[in-house]
């Protein structure tokens, strides 16, 4: 039986970057503000915590590669906002988003967490970015922290 986790999630120790497109910045920066906020909340310092702009969502991947290979974090946390348009750009983008983001995680053996919004309008972004719908940027930091966790018991076992 599956069992949910006892203890908060720590950031003490924790070396984090967030990777931010500055596209959209209006809710990216919801986002990125609320990811950093519950790093210096489960513990995390400031200092620990690097922030990394990027001009749009395609290059978030290479920039967040770059992130794992030249500084020294244990986790990335990826954050954008994709706006559907009248074609299926958004649909290619965010593919290929999500296929960048799951390589650079296996490649470098470092959690990479994608907190890409996938909308259809500007109104679902905010809801997800600190309104109705909580803060994905939150959500993102919170897995990547897990998923370092869960990694850290596994090799000190």
């Amino acid at each position: 039986m599956f069992e949910e986790q006892a203890q908060p999630i720590s950031a003490s120790g924790v070396k984090a970057c967030i990777v931010v497109s500055s596209y959209h910045s209006e809710i990216t920066n919801e986002l990125a503000k609320a990811a950093r906020d519950c790093f210096i909340e489960a513990g995390g310092k400031k200092e620990d915590c690097h922030l990394l702009p990027a001009p749009g969502a395609w290059e978030l991947p290479l920039i967040a590669q770059e992130a794992a290979r030249s500084l020294d974090v244990d986790v990335i946390v990826v954050l954008g906002c994709i706006l559907t348009g009248e074609t299926t750009h958004d649909k290619v983008i965010a593919d290929a988003i999500a296929k960048g983001l799951m390589d650079v995680s296996l490649n470098e053996s470092k959690p990479v967490a994608m907190g890409i919004l996938t909308c259809q309008t500007l109104k679902q972004a905010q809801a997800r970015s600190g309104g109705d719908k909580g803060n994905k940027g939150e959500e993102a930091m919170y897995a990547a922290l897990a998923s370092h966790e869960t990694n850290h018991s596994m090799r000190s076992s």
